[in-house]
């Protein structure tokens, strides 16, 4: 079970999310890896900024994510992590491997800040498009995996991961 929300921010916090995480004094870091540590590929790499992890906030810019998305309960539930991340452009298009995100019943959602030819793709095959400004809730337990792009600079989204009772 899934559900997509589209126009799921309204304009001035999707646009103080934009500017801060496309901002030149983000940081972004390389992680060799998508979905597996042991399973380094060439060409399945991406930048990640870990905003908070185990309810501890790692990043200086998790005020952002609480002003926009925890303090209005956008979402609700007691946060595990939040993860934002960066696919940059390749001219090949990348299905990375299956994964979850922890071995436990939790839910997940994905926000996805900018439109592009990748997706998201769900443990049933379904593809979720990556548009600027849709929010993804699902069960990420589930094996689900992510692509990168081949139409834009980059793909980039938000990943939560949290406990709650629905979504």
């Amino acid at each position: 079970m899934y559900k997509i929300v589209d126009n799921f921010l309204p304009e001035e916090d999707l646009s103080k999310v934009k500017h801060i995480m496309e901002g030149n004094d983000f940081p972004w870091y390389h992680q060799s890896f998508v979905a597996f540590e042991d399973k380094p590929k060439k060409s399945h790499w991406y930048f990640t900024h870990m905003f908070l992890l185990d309810k501890n906030g790692l990043s200086d810019f998790y005020r952002v994510i609480d002003e926009v998305f925890i303090k209005p309960k956008k979402i609700n539930g007691m946060l595990l992590r939040v993860k934002g991340n960066l696919y940059p452009r390749d001219d090949k298009f990348i299905e990375h491997d299956w994964h979850f995100d922890y071995p436990f019943k939790h839910n997940g959602a994905i926000f996805y800040i900018n439109t592009n030819n990748g997706h998201t793709i769900l443990e049933d095959g379904t593809k979720i498009e990556s548009i600027e400004n849709r929010m993804l809730f699902f069960d990420a337990s589930k094996k689900h995996k992510s692509t990168n792009c081949t139409d834009a600079q980059y793909r980039m989204n938000i990943n939560f991961n949290y406990m709650a009772m629905d979504y």
